[in-house]
């Protein structure tokens, strides 16, 4: 086969894994909800299931090295991993509180409050374009949170966006510890959280249909990052980013489906403010790339 079919396929793998990824993701605010136990709890278990599948993962793809090797994380990885949890534990207490599609939308502003950090703490390069997209990305924001107001469903709102600066500075040192394994530290994110949850609350005092489900969410969050890491391999980040974008109507289509949860209208308005900017934003630096001659 030729060098140009190869890619053809390649490409295509990489955009199925990615939206997989993203569609796999999506459940997580379902799978919160439908969670009888608090929010701690929940951590624990996702953060084991899920911690032990991603480190088992990384244990296949490094099994030519030498054990010390593959699971070498370093201080930047202890770093990296302990951001993570932290923005995870929000990001469960966060859909606890609030409706799934106010945490899906403010989580969509997360690649540019990234940009902003990256501008402010490292330098990287903040184009127009991005600022223009995070300035109405951040009137959508207070679009829903304003719904929030008197409702019960501020602090959730809060809490969400507590998250998203998490991820946010996550993403950040992803760049700048460039040597970093990432994957790694996600998987040690996770056991981190069962560390603490385990002396927080009682793991165990959960009901069959709960341990169920909990298993479920660690699989499902495990899945997801292998597959986003596998299909990020194969296509350019801002195709990637594109398809990333997906996982918002997902999350909240199956929240109105599952567990017929209709958010306030804010929400909505607000929802489409950031959606459009994202989406317009992701598809300029999409089609501006395919646009770009290749080299032969």
């Amino acid at each position: 086969m030729s060098a140009s079919g190869d890619y053809r396929r390649g490409h295509l793998l990489g955009i199925g894994l990615v939206l997989a990824s993203a569609i796999v993701f999506s459940f997580a605010g379902v799978l919160t909800k439908a969670i009888e136990a608090d929010a701690w709890t929940i951590a624990c278990w996702r953060g084991l299931v899920g911690g032990l599948f991603i480190l088992a993962y990384v244990g296949y793809l490094g099994r030519r090295k030498r054990h010390a090797e593959r699971f070498d994380l370093g201080w930047r990885g202890w770093l990296l991993a302990t951001v993570g949890s932290l923005a995870s534990l929000a990001f469960i207490f966060a859909f606890k509180l609030t409706y799934v599609a106010n945490v899906a939308v403010i989580y969509a502003t997360a690649p540019f409050l990234a940009a902003a950090l990256g501008w402010l703490l490292i330098r990287e390069r903040f184009r127009l374009r991005t600022a223009v997209t995070a300035t109405l990305s951040l009137i959508g924001i207070v679009v829903v949170v304003a719904g929030g107001v008197g409702s019960g469903n501020l602090a959730g709102d809060m809490v969400a966006l507590v998250m998203t600066f998490g991820n946010a500075l996550y993403m950040v040192l992803i760049r700048t510890f460039k040597n970093c394994p990432a994957v790694l530290a996600g998987g040690v994110s996770g056991l981190q959280l069962f560390a603490v949850g385990f002396f927080v609350v009682d793991p165990l005092a959960v009901t069959q249909r709960d341990m169920m489900l909990l298993v479920v969410f660690g699989l499902t969050f495990a899945l997801a990052v292998v597959l986003w890491t596998e299909g990020t391999k194969l296509i350019p980040a801002a195709e990637s980013g594109l398809l990333g974008t997906s996982e918002t109507p997902f999350a909240i289509l199956l929240a109105w489906l599952i567990l017929a949860e209709l958010p306030p209208a804010t929400s909505f308005l607000g929802g489409g403010i950031v959606l459009a900017a994202v989406l317009a934003h992701a598809t300029y630096d999409a089609t501006r790339r395919e646009a770009r001659p290749r080299r032969a």
